[in-house]
């Protein structure tokens, strides 16, 4: 990363303005020990440094090998949006974001590793968030450890912001509102949630918005943003009130799977601040990143949704708010 000292930091130490960068100490020692970890204006310096206006810094802090438990795998994958310390891609459905128990070369993680390993460059796999396998959609991913600390110091501070467009099985009343209900675990399973107490699980709120109604009225398109991100919290919410995801066969009516082939669920905007800026700003920028619609539910919307898809207003889905 490369960053121009501003007059603010005129005077200071190095080592305070790195504090500022949350580093963990394996990182920080790291770049104190590696041959130009640290240099300003071309020049090798300590942590003891005292800063200048106008001073270039750079800090060598990208991965030297590739981690040894991701096996690249040429599979395609679309990038909604890359930098040297974030890449966005958009995850199809029926590709896991990371490897697990069946899925050892045919995921997220492995697309990305085969990517970088082309272009000749190490990478470690560093999601911030994750998505259920059958769930479309944006993945933010850090592409060095210094920028998946402050991704996840962000959405710690809830800074990062995920709207999702879902069909629904029936139509939720009110239209728009707000879904607060804590979820837990269930006896059976470690993987599936419910609704519990208050006290009893972890908080969850779910905003949404309904966009649209089927022809029939069997259906609506709604826009949904969860303020907490647990597991499963949009499929589990939406059922909690009555009108599951279509094609949810795990909380939802398993029927429903043979009309829709997986959860019509995909995260199409992802708003989040660049964890350095592209200049390494001490105030980063924050960017939004869109994915359209997959074909599997574009084709629904237009089978059952035509007056909806008649008017254009699919074209502007993500310029809506929750």
């Amino acid at each position: 990363m490369k960053v121009t000292v501003t007059a603010e930091w005129d005077g200071k130490l190095l080592r305070d303005y790195l504090k500022t960068l949350h580093l963990s100490a394996k990182m920080l020692s790291r770049l104190k020990y590696t041959e130009d970890g640290i240099r300003a204006d071309g020049v090798r310096v300590t942590v003891r440094h005292v800063l200048h206006t106008g001073e270039e810094l750079e800090l060598l802090w990208n991965d030297t090998e590739p981690s040894p438990k991701i096996i690249p795998a040429d599979l395609p994958l679309a990038i909604a949006f890359e930098n040297e310390d974030v890449v966005v891609p958009a995850k199809p459905a029926d590709m896991p974001t990371h490897p697990s128990h069946d899925h050892y070369t045919d995921t997220v993680a492995n697309a990305l590793a085969h990517r970088y390993a082309e272009a000749g460059v190490p990478f470690t796999f560093r999601p911030v968030n994750r998505l259920d396998r059958n769930t479309s959609g944006l993945v933010l991913v850090a592409r060095n450890q210094p920028a998946a600390a402050r991704l996840c110091r962000s959405m710690h501070d809830g800074l990062i912001h995920k709207t999702y467009a879902a069909i629904l099985c029936g139509v939720p009343e009110p239209p728009c509102g707000e879904i607060h209900a804590p979820l837990c675990r269930t006896a059976e399973s470690i993987i599936v949630r419910r609704v519990c107490e208050p006290g009893e699980g972890d908080d969850a709120l779910t905003r949404y918005k309904t966009l649209a109604v089927s022809d029939d009225g069997g259906y609506a398109l709604v826009l949904a943003s969860p303020v907490t991100g647990r597991t499963h919290q949009l499929r589990v919410h939406f059922a909690h009130i009555g009108h599951p995801i279509l094609g949810d066969d795990l909380y939802g009516d398993p029927t429903a799977h043979g009309i829709f082939p997986r959860q019509a669920l995909h995260a199409g905007k992802l708003v989040f601040p660049l964890p350095f800026g592209n200049e390494g700003d001490a105030s980063p920028e924050t960017v939004t990143v869109t994915a359209p619609l997959p074909a599997d539910m574009t084709d629904f919307l237009n089978t059952h949704f035509t007056s909806f898809t008649a008017s254009g207003k699919l074209n502007t889905l993500w310029d809506e708010t929750v």
